[in-house]
């Protein structure tokens, strides 16, 4: 028998999209042929991944934690995409999306390249175009808070927060997430918004203005004010809390502060 080595494999894998052990498998069985072992995957229905590399995978899963470091809270978000809900709310999928998140809040983002064999296998496993998509983590020093929001739908985590807070309460980090995940803002505060953005934003409302015929005379208060509707609608702490619109975000932060946020959604 021939043999073969771990650059044959991966070079088998990277060409059929097989799993790790089909391929190994498979150059067994061909003798380590490297050609007759990728038309033996062909014939067996295994070497499929490759050609779902090009199908939209806009479904998925969104997971999120944050536990206790020596240091200060750590969190962590991870995206696994895939093709259907279906897939989606599959046990071993949501168990791979569970793995890949231990995985980053322990060793960061570039920890979830050490799973590639692991992804490569479910894409065989599940048949669907596979991928890691959004990863994100936060590691925060003792002063400060960090929690995870995740909404549910249809048995799977669809829109995912982080946000770290200096000097709140828990329950203050969890009411700024879960704002966070309903309104959607661009930015914490309005001196964040790049000026090419504001500017950009003030022209638009300029020529919006003009179309509608408001005089000239008025025109620069009528800008300025829906610029300022667009800070409001934009930015975390100017817009009204999801939970009691009297108040803004602004008003149930108080005296902490808003240091980053982080917002992953499925199909966005």
């Amino acid at each position: 028998m021939a043999a073969f080595t771990a650059k044959d494999v991966q070079a088998l894998r990277q060409a059929t999209g097989a799993g790790m052990m089909d391929a190994k498998n498979a150059l067994t069985r061909c003798d380590g042929d490297a050609e007759a072992a990728a038309q033996w995957l062909r014939e067996n229905g295994i070497a499929k991944s490759a050609a779902r590399a090009d199908r939209d995978n806009s479904e998925g899963v969104v997971v999120a934690r944050v536990v206790p470091n020596g240091n200060g809270p750590v969190g962590a978000i991870v995206e696994l995409r895939c093709e259907t809900d279906f897939v989606a709310k599959s046990d071993g999928f949501l168990s791979m999306a569970d793995q890949l998140l231990s995985d980053v809040i322990a060793g960061g983002p570039s920890a979830v390249a050490d799973a590639a064999g692991a992804i490569d296998d479910l894409k065989i496993t599940l048949k669907e175009n596979i991928a890691v998509g959004s990863v994100e983590r936060f590691e925060a020093p003792a002063s400060s808070c960090i929690d995870a929001y995740v909404h549910q739908q249809n048995g799977r985590g669809v829109n995912a927060v982080l946000v770290e807070l200096d000097g709140a309460t828990p329950e203050v980090a969890h009411d700024v997430a879960l704002h966070i995940a309903s309104s959607r803002p661009t930015y914490i505060r309005r001196s964040d918004v790049p000026a090419d953005v504001l500017d950009r934003e003030r022209a638009t409302f300029e020529a919006i203005s003009r179309n509608e015929g408001k005089p000239e005379a008025a025109l620069g208060k009528i800008v300025e004010g829906r610029l300022k509707g667009y800070l409001r609608e934009h930015t975390l702490m100017e817009q009204k809390f999801v939970k009691d619109e009297k108040r803004s975000v602004a008003d149930v932060v108080g005296s902490a502060t808003v240091t980053r946020f982080v917002q992953v959604e499925i199909g966005r």
